[in-house]
């Protein structure tokens, strides 16, 4: 009899030290796999793509990009400007597609900052008020990813010289100098001066950068343009905006290897006391400099005092 309550004691024991021991193993486990999880990259990548806004402008906006090698991203971004595509429900609102739908991305290749990117003949399917600014749009938002400088765009193995609708010819190799939102202001064919202008525009309570190419009779220097034109009480079109005073001067430009240095006057500010410029007023600035000026940094100053500096690459 004692022996078998000794043996039941053992037992009981035992038992006890087991569920310890797995009652101990247990949180060990989860907090290994808390762990594990704290290391997921949940970090979230996106690209400028341009898209029509409700007033027929080609807008910038942001879209999530899950590829990663430059031609994939190419291809993921182009799939969101085709009407019904793939990437259609990454499209933010306000803003839609402009490439014909049942266009197929036949292929995509990436070689020394060019893309050549060949479509079925459906991209052809576009009405004549679009097809320019289809253009647009491809180049815009190809040339929106790092590495790529120029555009090829091909239909079904040969490339697309020349628009079918106006038949206006094409240049073989595109890039940012084909223009955006095309304004035409000048009243002679000599000295037009070529200037993209970025300007803000809105959807309900969101805010976006919308650029406009302007050809104009004014050979001044493309930053004192840029300037008057966004410091100017009447955009040529009123759904467009601006956030820089209109009694911003711009007093002195040096350009510098890599760097553009601008000098204003104190209307640069928002809060002249704390030194304070609204981040639209930077990034009109900075855009357009980025798409007229071959340079990688911009420099703002206020009576000699650097307040500003900008790294345009990291200007998206």
């Amino acid at each position: 009899m004692l022996k078998k309550k000794m043996i039941r004691k053992i037992i009981i024991s035992t038992s006890a030290l087991f569920a310890l021991f797995l009652i101990y193993l247990i949180p060990n486990e989860k907090l290994e796999i808390n762990q594990n999880l704290e290391y997921v990259d949940l970090e979230v990548t996106t690209n400028s793509i341009y898209l029509l806004d409700d007033y027929n402008y080609l807008g910038k906006a942001e879209v999530v990009v899950n590829s990663k090698s430059t031609e994939d991203k190419v291809k993921e971004l182009v799939e969101v400007l085709i009407n019904g595509g793939e990437g259609e429900n990454k499209i933010p609102n306000g803003f839609k597609s402009i490439i014909p739908s049942e266009t197929k991305i036949l292929s995509v290749k990436y070689e020394n900052n060019l893309i050549k990117i060949d479509f079925s003949k459906d991209l052809l399917n576009i009405n004549k008020e679009l097809e320019e600014k289809m253009i647009e749009a491809l180049v815009y938002t190809i040339t929106s990813v790092d590495e790529v400088e120029k555009v090829i765009i091909y239909v079904e193995g040969d490339i697309l010289t020349k628009l079918p609708q106006t038949n206006t010819t094409l240049p073989s190799t595109l890039d940012r100098n084909f223009g955006i939102n095309k304004n035409y202001d000048f009243t002679n064919t000599k000295d037009i001066n070529q200037v993209t202008i970025y300007y803000l525009n809105k959807h309900n309570d969101d805010y976006y950068y919308v650029p406009v190419t302007k050809y104009l009779n004014d050979n001044r220097d493309k930053i004192k343009i840029i300037i008057d034109e966004l410091t100017s009480t009447n955009t040529y079109n009123t759904n467009l905006l601006s956030y820089l005073n209109s009694n911003t001067e711009l007093l002195a430009i040096e350009e510098q290897p890599d760097i553009l240095e601008l000098t204003f006057n104190s209307y640069i500010f928002s809060d002249v006391d704390n030194k304070d410029i609204l981040e639209e007023v930077v990034y009109t600035i900075c855009l357009s400099i980025k798409d007229n000026y071959d340079v990688n940094e911009v420099v703002i100053k206020n009576e000699n005092e650097e307040i500003y500096q900008a790294v345009l690459k990291e200007i998206k």
